[in-house]
């Protein structure tokens, strides 16, 4: 029989079956799709907040005139439109260029950062981020009174002494960075590790 496989060219000893070797290699991960899963979810929040923001601009510039306002919440919130040249919450008026120039910036880094994420709690914090940069960026891009160097709306006042005008975006904004400071504080990484466990 040995000769008979020898002289055939056949081997002595029987190589394993190629489908059974493919079938005992362990599977490999599927982890394109799964940060593909986080990224959506960074789009939606970033979405949501840019498309509430936008409509409550909107309003504002439509129903509140300059010198107009309303009160809400049993008169603890007053709704008035006010232009900002400056950051959330109207710090540092007059550096409008400056603070377009940081939110392009900011969303730069939030894009760039995204192809590290596996943690949906970081997904929702740079959604936020990334929404209320993007929505005051807009008003810089396309308000008066001239492109990059727009007035943002302001709109939401908690009463005087008490909070500087604010809109959506800044909220997300403010937000978002209170959340990713705890996060941190907790250990979560982009990667969804959690280094203090």
């Amino acid at each position: 029989m040995r000769d008979l496989q020898t002289a055939r060219g056949a081997p002595l000893i029987d190589s394993p079956d190629e489908s059974t070797t493919a079938a005992a290699a362990p599977p490999v991960p599927d982890v394109v799709p799964k940060a593909r899963r986080y990224v959506r979810w960074l789009v939606a929040v970033a979405a949501a907040v840019i498309a509430v923001d936008l409509a409550t601009k909107l309003w504002v510039v439509e129903v509140l005139a300059d010198d107009g306002s309303k009160r809400i919440l049993g008169g603890h919130v007053l709704l008035h439109q006010s232009r900002n040249t400056g950051a959330a919450f109207g710090i540092a008026t007059g550096g409008t260029i400056i603070f377009t120039a940081v939110a392009i910036i900011v969303i730069v880094v939030i894009v760039r950062t995204s192809r590290r994420l596996h943690s949906l709690a970081w997904a929702a914090v740079l959604g936020l981020l990334l929404g209320g940069a993007s929505g005051n960026l807009i008003d810089r891009l396309l308000r008066a009174p001239a492109p990059f160097r727009g007035a943002v709306v302001d709109w939401i006042d908690l009463g005087p002494g008490k909070f500087a005008l604010f809109n959506v975006a800044d909220s997300a904004i403010v937000t978002g960075g209170a959340l990713a400071v705890l996060l941190a504080l907790r250990g979560i990484e982009l990667d969804g590790r959690h280094t203090r466990d």
